[in-house]
């Protein structure tokens, strides 16, 4: 995985950890992280709906990108630390 790819995989799981969405992104990825082609087929299907309320050329970026297991597990990492991170600061 390149550089660019884990920025964009890293700024994607604050985004939601931010928005309070962990365990149904992990949920999600964990689902479909063993049929993650279809996964990211999923994704693209709910693309005109999801990018109505963010920015569409990151989120294709996100789905190709999501295509590769080890980006899947990748990303279900950065999104746990992220959220061990917030839960540290909060008590």
């Amino acid at each position: 995985m390149r550089n660019k790819e884990k920025l964009l995989l890293n700024d994607f799981a604050i985004k939601i950890v931010e928005k309070k969405l962990s365990v149904p992104a992990i949920f999600f990825l964990e689902s479909t992280k063993y049929l993650s082609f279809i996964g990211g087929q999923i994704l693209i299907f709910f693309g005109p709906i999801i990018t109505s309320f963010s920015n569409s050329k990151k989120y294709y970026k996100i789905v190709n990108i999501l295509e590769k297991r080890s980006n899947i597990e990748f990303l279900i990492n950065k999104i746990e630390s992220h959220q061990l991170e917030v839960q540290n600061k909060s008590i």
